[in-house]
């Protein structure tokens, strides 16, 4: 069965200043299976977040091809790109980076709906959909997102990534901006949609703890590379690299 997400031989470079560059990204390959959810953990700077952003494609790519069920979009652009984020979806770290603050949690859900061409009310009605499936009555669809907590914001943004029912959702610190309950409230939605839905996660987090009981596979990045991976239960409890254990030891 051809992955929904295939990295291969990734490399990302960045211009420092006159004659220097800066090798953020480099040589990092794998897979996430359709249904499958993989977590990407590391220290800020590891590269972690900059992979994530290649993959959505808000990133260049220096090197390597990214494949999302099958087709390369490492340099895809304009429409066809725009039909394969219905595929792929990113959801921030910051709950509210999701959302215009001048208009409406439903509007910004709705919007992604009608610029596929979903009628108004059809749009509407999918929208209060799935708010309810994220745990959330529809009337906050009327609320601005400065207007509702962290959790519920980020619940909506959820909401809003699933529209379009996508096969892959990319969770770049989806919980860390939350208070330790609500993370676990969120991780448990997550977990629940994952079944629903069959989707596949990438989750990229700095937490190894948070995402022990969460992911079913875990890639530790360290200076642009992949250092180690395995499930949580292999990585946690025999790591092979030294940076490894550090991770551990600073959150367990």
């Amino acid at each position: 069965m051809v992955p929904v997400l295939q990295v291969e031989h990734l490399k990302k470079e960045f211009s420092v200043d006159a004659g220097r560059t800066l090798l953020a990204v480099d040589d990092v390959s794998f897979s996430v299976a359709a249904g499958e959810k993989v977590a990407i953990i590391g220290e800020s700077g590891s590269g972690k977040t900059t992979v994530a952003r290649m993959i959505a494609r808000l990133t260049a790519v220096t090197d390597g091809r990214i494949l999302l069920q099958g087709e390369d979009i490492t340099h895809m652009t304009g429409r066809k790109m725009r039909e394969y984020y219905r595929h792929m979806q990113l959801v921030f770290q910051s709950p509210a980076d999701s959302f215009d603050p001048r208009r409406t949690l439903g509007d910004g859900i709705a919007e992604g709906l009608r610029n596929f061409g979903w009628q108004k009310q059809a749009a509407w009605q999918e929208m209060e959909r799935l708010l309810m499936l994220c745990g959330l009555e529809a009337e906050i669809a009327q609320r601005y997102p400065h207007e509702v907590s962290g959790g519920q914001c980020q619940r909506a943004a959820i909401a809003r990534a699933l529209a379009l029912r996508p096969k892959l959702l990319l969770l770049d610190e989806a919980t860390s901006a939350l208070d330790v309950t609500v993370q676990a409230d969120i991780l448990a939605l997550l977990d629940r949609l994952q079944r629903e839905l069959s989707l596949a996660y990438l989750f990229i987090c700095h937490d190894i703890a948070l995402v022990q009981d969460f992911c079913d596979r875990v890639l530790v990045m360290h200076e642009g590379r992949i250092i180690e991976e395995g499930t949580p239960d292999m990585v946690i409890g025999s790591p092979k690299q030294a940076y490894t254990q550090r991770l551990i030891d600073s959150v367990l």
